[in-house]
């Protein structure tokens, strides 16, 4: 008998978590070097600046912990553009709801934080249901098109009639019911698409931020992954050329990268559960008995009215297993067996409620299927955006 799926154990996640946090330590070694390098070069600068400028080093030492206290209330050298005006206060509205938070401009009175937090708690809970919204249609159009793309490649290669119409019968009962997109395929849309993006938002800010090329690809990953360290920020100079259409490019530029890298980061978090899956499976063969324990035996019920569990619990106090007194005629009422009202009633709202499900699905002309493996999965059905990608993606319906 084939052993039933096991769900995702949270001692693996934790050990697999642990790995990939030593390879990010790992990748830390890269910028062990360069404070090496630059601390010794603002040393001696700053040996070589107090002698010039008749300047003591505890005095030089105190005015850079004022500079340094001073950037990070906001104050810069710099002609830079009012912060609390209206487009720098909805530059930082945008910045706390998509959760990217650059830091650039923070508030500094108490009243400030109070509305602060209130204003984020709904305003990012908005801005997630906004994404979900936009991961479902984006799934929803690159459903459409891969499905008008399957039904031109059916027709090319004579499998579907001539007659063959988006409206017709055949359309909606039969040819490709129940297809939905395979998960590699939406994945490579959209990476096309925040490549093509990220390279076209990087063009306009080196054009106009005066950024090198990489800089510019550096600061499009961090915004539009609302990671926003704030060592790189967009339109903060007082004037620029062009500045309204500049703005206006900036916004679309962010609130498109960020709807389409949290859609991609919800379809790799796909592929991440089945690798997830497939390795826990290769590593649950060599766990003890009680990792995978043998499933029960189905009680084997033919009828809607059957014997209650009063029996059940009578053979189990007895020592006696309910699963072996059950067969295709034991699974049956016995004629002159009584039946409560409770029962009855309960198997009659138990028909009334499939034979409503099954007149629904008909007058709706196809079937709501839901898959058993899902039900197996550690990560099966799910809310919010793993949800959606479990609905509306091929390969999240069985682990692989």
């Amino acid at each position: 008998m084939r052993r039933p799926r096991q769900p995702l154990r949270p001692q693996g996640i934790i050990k697999l978590s642990k790995v990939w946090q030593q390879l990010g330590d790992k990748g830390g070694i890269l910028e062990t070097k360069r404070p090496r390098r630059g601390g010794s070069k603002h040393r001696s600068r700053d040996t070589c600046f107090g002698p010039a400028h008749g300047v003591a080093e505890p005095e030089l030492r105190a005015f850079l912990r004022h500079y340094e206290a001073a950037l990070a209330a906001g104050v810069r050298a710099d002609a830079l553009r009012p912060r609390w005006d209206f487009p720098g206060a909805f530059y930082f509205v945008g910045t706390v709801v998509s959760t990217i938070g650059f830091g650039m401009t923070t508030p500094a009175t108490v009243g400030g934080k109070a509305f602060l937090i209130a204003y984020g708690l709904f305003g990012c809970a908005g801005t997630i249901l906004f994404f979900n919204l936009f991961l479902e249609r984006i799934i929803s159009l690159l459903a459409f098109i891969m499905r008008a793309c399957r039904e031109h490649q059916l027709r090319r290669s004579g499998l579907l009639p001539a007659t063959f119409g988006r409206g017709s019968a055949l359309s909606e009962a039969d040819c490709l019911a129940g297809w939905k997109p395979s998960v590699y395929h939406v994945l490579l849309i959209l990476g096309l698409f925040a490549v093509l993006l990220s390279c076209c938002a990087s063009a306009m800010y080196t054009s106009v931020e005066g950024w090198d090329y990489v800089d510019s690809l550096y600061f499009c990953f961090v915004t539009f992954s609302t990671i926003g360290f704030g060592d790189l920020v967009s339109s903060q100079h007082a004037a620029y050329r062009n500045q309204g259409l500049y703005r206006l490019g900036n916004f679309l530029f962010i609130l498109l990268g960020v709807c389409c890298i949290y859609s991609l980061f919800n379809v790799i978090s796909i592929l991440i559960k089945q690798v997830l899956n497939w390795m826990l499976r290769k590593l649950s063969c060599r766990c003890c008995a009680r990792c995978c324990p043998a499933p029960s035996a189905p009680l084997a019920r033919r009828n809607a009215i059957t014997p209650g569990s009063r029996l059940r619990r009578r053979l189990t106090a007895l020592g006696v297993d309910p699963g072996t007194c059950d067969s295709d005629t034991e699974g049956r009422r016995l004629s002159g067996e009584l039946i409560s009202m409770r029962d009855l009633t309960a198997s009659n709202k138990v028909s009334l409620a499939l034979l409503q499900k099954q007149l629904s699905e008909t007058a709706n002309g196809y079937p709501r299927s839901v898959c058993v493996n899902t039900r197996q999965n550690g990560f099966s059905g799910g809310v919010g955006a793993l949800g959606i990608m479990n609905n509306r993606l091929a390969e999240t319906s069985a682990s692989r």
